[in-house]
């Protein structure tokens, strides 16, 4: 993540209009700083200060949101910093009190010495931006450091649907795609039939067998979408019909497998909105389980999509299902207006609560299309970057505007 190679900044950008000494109280006297990562607050255990017109930050704070290992060696008062991006690796060793910064063996001179204020390592941001490739803007006018993660590499899952055959070329650019070519109907009946989440005709010569087959030989892997909505209980019916479980688990496996794809994608919502939302967790439970062992024997992925755990719906045990599944994509959408961007607070909690019931390797964030604008998807993006999360997950293709897209490809590295 976040490789390192960009951005040399001139640190008078950083000047102040008063030249003091440091101390933790000095951004009282000149005016609170305001620190923004990829347009978000990032929160530091100590407030950003000044030191003879030298912004200086908590080192770890904005190293670890940015993939960087940080080591602190007691003996020699030092602090070591290692990114490490494909094969490429970067080292910078800082040393308390000392100007004089090693930089992959080589010196280089800081503005200012780090120092330690209530237990943090403080540095100058400008070194930071320059070093680690991290673009950084002041804001006089705010007080306010706006830091632009660099462009890294991230599994990306693309969601298709039936009016996203527009942008099918679009498709080799993702790790994943789920086709939503399937669904779990009204009457707890797994079919690829239906006025929606359906089995596409064919466009021409252009088939959904031969769009499948294209995916997986351009790299790309196809996964079967199963769709549905509790709206009438018909994943209730299924959850409580153990012989319905076995003939839907069944038909699901057989489609992903005689259809060649390579994995799974479950998403089925609406689950823990009213009624007895434990026992909808635990039947919720039970059913990913029969599907991840017959999937897995089968040899095929299995994708969970599920509500974020501050929406409405608690029907999802984020624990249990990420031992399940093995990848769980966080729905984090439909909070407010469709139309308008989803508000990074409650995505950020989304984040911070998953991380408490399973491993950010197994996290997946999605975000909707059709609820950003170009200029606040990367912010979502950002987001999945700062807690390393596995990846991004875009609903969809069909209404990923080219700008947008243009801006996603300035945050990540697609495939």
């Amino acid at each position: 993540m976040k490789i390192v190679n960009k951005a040399l900044l001139s640190s008078a950008i950083f000047l102040s209009t008063a030249v003091g000494s440091f101390s933790p109280l000095a951004q009282a006297e000149a005016g609170k700083v305001s620190i923004m990562l990829d347009g978000y607050p990032l929160p530091f255990p100590v407030q950003p200060a000044m030191m003879n017109g030298t912004t200086m930050v908590p080192f770890r704070a904005i190293s670890e949101a940015l993939g960087i290992t940080v080591k602190w060696d007691q003996t020699s008062q030092s602090i070591t910093a290692t990114k490490t991006q494909d094969s490429a690796t970067k080292q910078v060793v800082l040393k308390m009190g000392s100007r004089n910064a090693t930089v992959d063996g080589q010196t280089v001179q800081l503005t200012a010495a780090p120092q330690t204020v209530h237990g943090s390592t403080m540095i100058p941001l400008g070194f930071f931006g320059q070093q680690f490739g991290a673009t950084v803007n002041w804001n006089q006018a705010t007080r306010t450091v706006s830091i632009t993660s660099p462009r890294e590499a991230m599994y990306t899952v693309g969601f298709y649907a039936l009016s996203s055959f527009d942008q099918r070329s679009k498709i080799p650019n993702f790790n994943a795609v789920a086709f939503g070519w399937s669904r779990i109907d009204t009457n707890g009946q797994f079919t690829t039939t239906g006025k929606e989440y359906k089995w596409p005709q064919a466009a021409g010569a252009v088939t959904p067998e031969s769009i499948i087959q294209d995916a997986d030989s351009q790299g790309t892997s196809p996964y079967l979408m199963v769709y549905s909505v509790d709206g009438n209980h018909e994943l209730t019916k299924v959850l409580d019909n153990t012989q319905l479980q076995e003939q839907t688990i069944s038909q699901i496996v057989s489609t992903a497998t005689d259809k060649q794809f390579k994995g799974i994608t479950l998403d089925l919502e609406g689950l823990g909105w009213s009624g007895d939302k434990a026992k909808a967790r635990s039947g919720y439970n039970a059913f990913i389980q029969k599907l991840s062992t017959k999937a897995h024997q089968a040899g095929l992925k299995l994708t969970v999509v599920l509500h974020p755990l501050n929406s409405s719906y608690s029907g999802y045990d984020y624990k249990t299902l990420g031992n399940l599944a093995d990848d769980l994509i966080i729905m984090a959408y439909d909070y407010g207006q469709k139309s308008t961007p989803e508000p990074l607070d409650k995505v950020d909690e989304a984040i911070k609560l998953a991380l408490k019931e399973t491993s950010r390797d197994k996290l997946i964030l999605g975000i909707s299309m059709g609820s950003e604008k170009d200029s606040t998807v990367n912010a979502k993006v950002g987001l999945a970057k700062r807690y390393d999360l596995k990846g991004i997950a875009i609903w969809r293709l069909g209404i990923i505007g080219e700008t947008a897209w243009a801006k996603m490809n300035e945050a990540i590295e697609f495939k």
